[in-house]
């Protein structure tokens, strides 16, 4: 009898240490690493409440694109693809150039990174 209680308790603790890992690892450096793959979110734009407009970074090197979606309830379109900006021409807070980046296009800049 008491050989089923302790096996029943290890599994007890096994399965609450399952989210208690999983939570750990989201909040740590390792989940930071993990989740930066070939994809980067560059900047997000709220429209309302279920809508977005989000610029993407995929690739890397020659091959690095920024791609402007419009995300909604509905679906994801692709708005438009940008040629990513240098690192250092990057502004501080991506929020404030990406309504710039906006603004420039809806007055017709053909290359997003003139100014």
């Amino acid at each position: 009898m008491s050989d089923a209680l302790g096996s029943l308790a290890w599994f007890i603790a096994v399965l609450a240490l399952i989210p208690a890992a999983l939570w750990f690892v989201k909040r740590s450096a390792i989940g930071a690493r993990l989740s930066q793959g070939p994809m980067k979110t560059v900047a997000s734009l709220a429209l309302s409440p279920s809508q977005r407009i989000v610029t993407v970074e995929v690739g890397s090197g020659d091959e690095r694109r920024w791609l402007v979606l419009g995300v909604a309830a509905g679906g994801v379109s692709l708005l438009y693809t940008l040629t990513p900006a240098p690192e250092a021409a990057l502004p501080a807070t991506p929020a404030e150039g990406f309504a710039q980046l906006l603004t420039r296009l809806k007055n017709g800049g053909g290359d997003a990174r003139a100014s």
